[in-house]
């Protein structure tokens, strides 16, 4: 059953073989670690997702969440689950042992994360949304709070939302209409309404911790004037129990494509006018401190997108294995030829390498992401520091959209393996399908990733981000140019590597001769090249050990013919593995990174039709 989730030797190729995560057990940070325990702990891991959550994905997606007399429940079967899940530990893994944490390193609690997540994504937002705000408290809370709202929190005994969205004010939070009156004794009465709140409202713990967006009365407009305040849906005395309710209303839950047992409800604040909130952090500084949980749950939702994606490649590859249909194309004119599995069919087989080759990649992006943060916790000098931040700062967005992107079209390819079963929910796969769509929207939708990618990310530190990305590249092709086996890979990577900064020169100029509209038009299409030339470059220097490896077993077993190499293939798993990793790097770099250049060249020729085009639709 397991495998039908995440192909768990890949994880460990790249935590131990590509990014060679155990240097970190030399640092202060992780010295208390070993592979052998990161090892037991993703086996842990996976018994949790495959044994205890991956049950409630049918049921959960079937019951739903429903609202009756403004009372919210969730499926009855993640009650038990999500106890087990909060008990264990894995609210809060990656966190210092001083909050409860395991200080796991975040490289190693990504590859968790992507096993829960692929289980059942809707449950893991009860728990990844409680983290999101335990640990806002915990960076920016004084002690008082922390003690109040951020042990429990981490504990799992309550959770959390996350609270930035109003009906008129969606992805342009600066327009919000939340307001925040100043009290005698310091605290502030709360008052608008917030929808789309993700796990906003639910029956699963006796309190949420909601941290809000709103405007002190009399501060500026825009995001400028916006703070951010703790407001439990129960009061809590000074003692921590609990208190009367906060005057926290629900009004109402969505019924979705998708993610159908996550909460997604409409709160109202301070319809009674007794909605109490506690300041955190400083007064308008509720944009800075949000975004710490803004990227966060980005990352997250790329987890989504790497997930579920893993999962519906691997139920595709194990129904292709079993389903028999049609004979082999070579066997067309024999009348006596017999039906085989489909995934001898070309076209099935192709459409499979397809989705191995952008999980493969969007798996090691979404770890490099997590790397990078374990690589700057551990960098020895400030200017190191820089480096890996900048490295996340860049990679951010692209986490975010590419990953969700590229996972939504795994799903649906792995429907039509499927065929007309996949379209039908017998099948997991059209759960699949509807349960990823939506990480394409939410925080902060795939267009504004874009935007943000090319009106922020290219810039920051002065270009140094983007540049210190063009060195690791650059490295990489050099490694490899006169491979061989890789050699052509290699200089796939290096002209779409060029194409990709040459358009980000483009976009420079441009907007220095007063063309704004280019930059922003393109942002789309620039986010998805890119995306692709960094998974291109992960998936070659994956290609590049797996080749060492593979040599290293053909030498150890004296193997010189291709024939004999292709039999140890066949009978080992390692050489099956190192062999599909080199094809992954080799396949996704014909698919995808070689036609980079080509959408660059029509970025840079200028076409503008939908900006000009009078009206789009159509004149009746």
């Amino acid at each position: 059953m397991g495998k039908l989730l995440v192909n768990t030797r890949d994880q460990q190729f790249l935590l131990f073989e590509q990014f060679g995560i155990e240097k970190l057990f030399d640092t202060e940070a992780y010295g208390g670690f070993s592979k052998d325990d990161l090892l037991m702990i993703l086996s842990e891991a996976e018994k949790m997702a495959v044994g205890v959550i991956f049950p409630t994905l049918k049921e959960g997606d079937e019951v739903g969440c429903h609202i009756k007399d403004g009372v919210v429940t969730v499926p009855e079967c993640f009650r038990e689950p999500y106890k087990k899940y909060s008990e264990a530990g894995w609210i809060n893994p990656m966190d210092s042992p001083d909050v409860g944490g395991q200080g796991l390193p975040h490289t190693a609690g990504y590859a968790a994360m992507e096993m829960f997540c692929a289980a059942n994504y809707a449950f893991c937002m009860y728990p990844g949304l409680t983290h999101g705000a335990a640990n806002l408290i915990n960076v920016y809370g004084n002690e008082e709070q922390k003690k109040k709202y951020m042990e429990k929190c981490f504990s799992g005994e309550w959770t959390g939302t996350m609270c930035l969205t109003e009906p008129g004010a969606g992805s342009d939070v600066g327009a919000l209409k939340t307001t925040a009156k100043r009290l005698p004794d310091g605290k502030f009465l709360i008052t608008g309404t917030k929808c789309f709140i993700s796990a906003g409202d639910h029956n699963l713990s006796p309190n949420i911790i909601h941290p809000v967006l709103a405007r002190i009365e009399g501060d500026p407009a825009g995001t400028k004037g916006i703070s951010i305040f703790i407001v439990p849906k129960i009061r809590v005395n000074d003692d921590g129990t609990l208190g009367e309710p906060n005057d926290v209303n629900c009004g109402g839950i969505e019924h979705k494509m998708g993610i159908k047992a996550s909460a997604t409800a409409t709160l109202n604040f301070g319809e009674d006018g007794k909605c109490i909130g506690e300041l955190l952090g400083e007064e308008r500084s509720g944009i800075k401190i949000m975004f710490q949980m803004m990227n966060e749950a980005r990352l997250g939702v790329g987890m989504q997108g790497v997930a579920i994606a893993s999962a519906a490649f691997q139920h595709a590859v194990s129904y292709a294995k079993e389903r028999i249909q049609g004979t082999p194309v070579w066997e067309m004119k024999n009348p006596n030829a017999k039906a085989v599995t489909i995934i001898n069919h070309p076209d099935v087989r192709k459409k499979l390498m397809w989705m191995k080759s952008h999980v493969e990649g969007i798996r090691a992006l979404a770890y490099f992401a997590a790397y990078c943060m374990d690589m700057s916790k551990t960098a020895k000098t400030e200017v190191e520091r820089a480096n890996w931040e900048g490295n996340l700062e860049l990679l951010t967005p692209i986490v975010k959209s590419y990953s969700t992107d590229k996972g939504l079209l795994v799903c649906s390819l792995a429907m039509d393996v499927y065929g007309g079963y996949g379209y039908c929910s017998e099948y997991p796969v059209e759960q699949f399908l509807r349960d990823e769509k939506i990480a394409c929207i939410y925080e902060g939708t795939n267009g504004i990733q874009a935007l943000d990618f090319v009106g922020r990310k290219l810039g920051q530190r002065k270009g140094a981000n983007v540049m210190n990305m063009a060195g690791l590249v650059q490295q990489c092709v050099a490694k490899h140019k006169n491979n061989p086996e890789l050699g052509k890979a290699a200089a796939t990577l290096e002209e779409a590597a060029n194409a990709c900064f040459e358009v980000a020169m483009f976009f420079a100029a441009a907007g220095k001769g007063g063309d704004f509209i280019a930059p922003i038009y393109n942002a789309g299409k620039y986010l998805d090249m890119f995306g692709d030339m960094v998974v291109g470059y992960l998936l070659l220097e994956g290609a590049g050990v797996a080749q060492q490896k593979l040599e290293a077993l053909y030498e150890e077993k004296g193997l010189t013919t291709i024939g004999k190499k292709k039999g140890l293939q066949r009978e080992d798993p390692d050489a099956a593995f190192y062999a599909g990793k080199i094809a992954s790097a080799r396949f996704f770099m014909n698919e995808a990174v070689s036609t980079v250049k080509a959408r660059a060249e029509a970025i840079k020729a200028g076409d503008k039709s939908a900006m000009e085009l009078v009206d789009l639709g159509f004149t009746v």
